[in-house]
């Protein structure tokens, strides 16, 4: 009795799998230092535009990251 596999037609390379999984983490890294501002409840969205217009700079990326760190306004309630 034969065995019948079935296989995809046209096979990915392995070097196109690595780019892609490295591609999709450095997309996720990004965005990064508006993720933290907005989890931090600074004012992200000065954090955005400069990581959405100069992240591709690492200049850029490192100063909408310092914007993210900032200390937070408090008010003290009561």
């Amino acid at each position: 009795m034969s065995t019948v596999r079935v296989e995809p037609r046209d096979k990915s390379w392995t070097l196109t799998k690595v780019v892609a999984v490295v591609v999709a983490i450095l997309t996720a890294g990004y965005m990064a230092p508006w993720a933290v501002a907005a989890v931090r409840d600074v004012k992200h969205w000065g954090v955005f535009w400069v990581n959405l217009l100069l992240g591709w700079t690492i200049i850029g990326w490192i100063i909408a990251l310092v914007m993210s760190l900032r200390a937070q306004r408090l008010v003290v309630v009561g």
